[in-house]
């Protein structure tokens, strides 16, 4: 309980600095204060500051002792990298050696604990090591060949939530040491890590303009992926795959809106969205009640297949029709109705919240679209650290196997966007 008290104070101490950071660096008498002491002050003097004071921690908390302290240290460290970045794009002070040094302390702070509980028997050292040189040769190798490229080597999206994850690995590790009844995911967090970090490097890579192709791509093989789990009855796994679909979705979008894209990145999305969260969830319904659900899952296709052929055929030309609204329930949020209600509610009752879903697809009713819209309301660092949830939330429950669980945060989720969906409306 005393653990839990120290990581809980100090992340209050480090969030209210954040806070006080992001508001004090609004005025001009902050930025003014800011050039004149850049030595304190300027993005890469913090950067220096937050990796000595993790170096700091690590000691006292793996050497000396003095845990309660260490924990302190390690956890205002992390939260000052998300204020490195306010300074940087307030003060109009990016440089290119920030965007090598950010990531690299990023580094600096999380991986020498990570080895520390590594070799405590609290994570496992050879997924620790798996990290540490997929981290290493991000930074260092594929970093230089950047640079000969003149390539930005700054993080990507993959590389920022996969910093906090490893950031909140850290601190949970601190307390399941102290707490063992607490069900222990590190590793399963730890996996997550790894594969973050190998897509955060596989893109920097790719040109931006195929950045949402490439995602686009990736959830089709979802929903193909998943169509082979059910047919195994796998539900969750089949479940699991979709989900991982609607986040490669909700990247594409964000990429093609950033980036741009190909000609035919349209249709492929279009395709996968049909594969992922048309036929996959359908199959579910007809595996889950066999030829009684094979009516209702046609009526699922038919009613996917009507909602994305109005979308490209006649909502994108509406000039009534604001930027970022759909009529009707996106398919994806449609999906995820008839994906938790599988897991939840009796077989013989699945039809009717398929029936609910394709009402809510086709209906006229106006949805805020989640990514160009409900997220923009959202502070950059908040959807990090969704995206960062979401993913420790499906460690969770593969470590736990709680299936009902799974269920009614998939229901929880379609009725946050619902409500926020609505909510946003121009």
């Amino acid at each position: 309980m005393e653990r839990f008290l120290v990581i809980i104070a100090s992340a209050a101490v480090g969030t209210g600095f954040y806070y006080w950071m992001a508001q004090m660096v609004k005025k001009q008498s902050m930025r003014d204060y800011i050039f004149s002491h850049q030595w304190l002050l300027h993005p890469n003097a913090i950067c220096y500051w937050r990796a000595a004071m993790a170096i700091v921690g690590f000691f006292l908390y793996f050497y000396f002792g003095y845990q309660s302290i260490g924990i302190l240290i390690f956890t205002v460290a992390a939260i000052l990298d998300g204020v490195d970045g306010i300074v940087a794009r307030s003060c109009d002070l990016v440089t290119r050696w920030g965007e090598w040094l950010d990531p690299f302390c990023d580094k600096l702070t999380y991986l020498p604990p990570m080895l520390g509980f590594a070799y405590a028997g609290i994570l496992s050292p050879k997924l620790v090591w798996i990290l540490i040189s997929i981290e290493l040769v991000g930074q260092f190798f594929a970093r230089h060949i950047l640079k000969l490229l003149k390539t930005s080597g700054a993080a990507n999206n993959f590389g920022k939530i996969k910093a906090i994850i490893c950031f909140g690995l850290v601190i949970f590790c601190a307390l399941i040491e102290k707490n063992p009844f607490i069900v222990d995911i590190g590793d399963e967090v730890l996996i997550a890590c790894i594969i973050l970090s190998a897509a955060s490097l596989f893109f920097k890579f790719i040109p931006n303009k195929l950045y949402a192709d490439i995602l686009s791509t990736l959830n089709f093989f979802c929903g193909i992926t998943s169509l082979y789990f059910t047919y195994q009855c796998s539900f969750v796994w089949a479940i699991l795959v979709i989900i991982l679909g609607q986040l490669f979705d909700l990247f594409d979008g964000r990429m093609a809106v950033k980036h741009g894209g190909t000609k035919y990145g349209p249709y492929l999305d279009d395709i996968a969205d049909f594969v992922s969260f048309g036929l996959a969830p359908a199959y579910i319904i007809y595996q889950s009640e066999g030829m009684f659900g094979l009516i209702f899952g046609l009526i699922f296709v038919a009613g996917v297949a009507y909602r994305l052929i109005r979308f490209v055929t006649v909502d994108k030309k509406k000039k009534d029709l604001p930027e970022g609204i759909f009529n009707g329930l996106p398919s994806p949020a449609g999906a995820l109705i008839v994906l938790g209600a599988a897991l939840v509610v009796p077989p013989d009752n699945l039809w009717l919240m398929a029936l609910l879903s394709v009402f809510l697809m086709v209906s006229n009713i106006r949805f805020a679209h989640l990514g160009r819209v409900v997220l923009k309301h959202l502070p950059k660092p908040l959807f990090f650290l969704m995206s960062a949830t979401i993913i420790v939330c499906i460690a969770f429950i593969l470590k736990t196997k709680s299936v009902q669980l799974f269920g009614c945060l998939i229901l929880s989720s379609v009725v946050v966007y619902m409500i926020a969906g609505r909510k946003w409306l121009k």
